[in-house]
């Protein structure tokens, strides 16, 4: 669904996600689709194919828990010291294009930049180490600490406590449709999803919100 004209003068906060919205969602992608099989193929004396068929599986089960987020679940699930893994490859993360300049232009508009995150602590301390992401922020709000992932009622009406904001007044940007829909129904003002979370990925088609490529086509005319 193509993006009609954000109505900023409406708009005080500004929701963003990080992974697939802000940094590139590549490095994720990369990380848990092939470096973790190839460790676990090392590991395990398999091929890579066989290792990423027995990951996913173990994926699905916790698809939409904070579980599937967590670092120390993975650590010990996988028996893989996944944080020093993605400290590794840490010279992979980076931000989506344009993503910076729409965080600076939102700042100069004096609109309140609040990070929503299901990211692990451990991972968004890495991101916010190397991308520096945390200087163009005005608040970071971690599932993990809410005890509920995007994905479920509870982070939202948890929100509400530790982020006095309007919900009518605020523009979310995701690029997870179930976080989305959840936002949504929690009364967020406006939702918005990113369709190239992957800048090495496909666009991808989303029918049911509002959608853009990149943030800078949300930046006012």
């Amino acid at each position: 669904m193509a993006i009609p004209p954000v109505p900023w003068a409406e708009i005080d906060t500004v929701l963003l996600d990080m992974d697939g919205t802000l940094l590139d969602l590549h490095f994720d992608n990369h990380f848990w689709l092939y470096h973790v099989p190839e460790q676990i193929a090392r590991r395990d004396h398999i091929d890579r194919e066989t290792a990423l068929a027995w990951l996913r599986g173990e994926y699905q089960k916790v698809a939409g828990r904070l579980e599937w987020y967590c670092v120390d679940h993975w650590s010990r699930e996988l028996s893989l010291p996944i944080a020093e893994l993605k400290e590794e490859m840490s010279h992979h993360i980076r931000p989506l294009p344009h993503a910076f300049d729409f965080l600076r232009a939102m700042g100069a508009a004096g609109k309140r930049r609040v990070l929503v995150t299901n990211a692990h602590t451990k991972s968004l301390a890495l991101k916010l180490r190397i991308t520096g992401l945390g200087a163009l922020l005005d608040e970071i709000v971690v599932s993990h600490d809410l005890g509920a992932p995007k994905e479920d009622a509870r982070f939202w009406a948890r929100l509400r406590g530790v982020l006095p904001f309007d919900p009518a007044r605020a523009l979310f940007v995701d690029d997870s449709v179930a976080v989305l829909a959840a936002a949504r129904a929690a009364g967020i003002g406006c939702v918005v999803a990113v369709t190239r979370p992957d800048s090495h990925g496909p666009e991808r088609a989303v029918a049911d919100f509002a959608a853009v490529v990149s943030l800078a086509e949300l930046l006012p005319a």
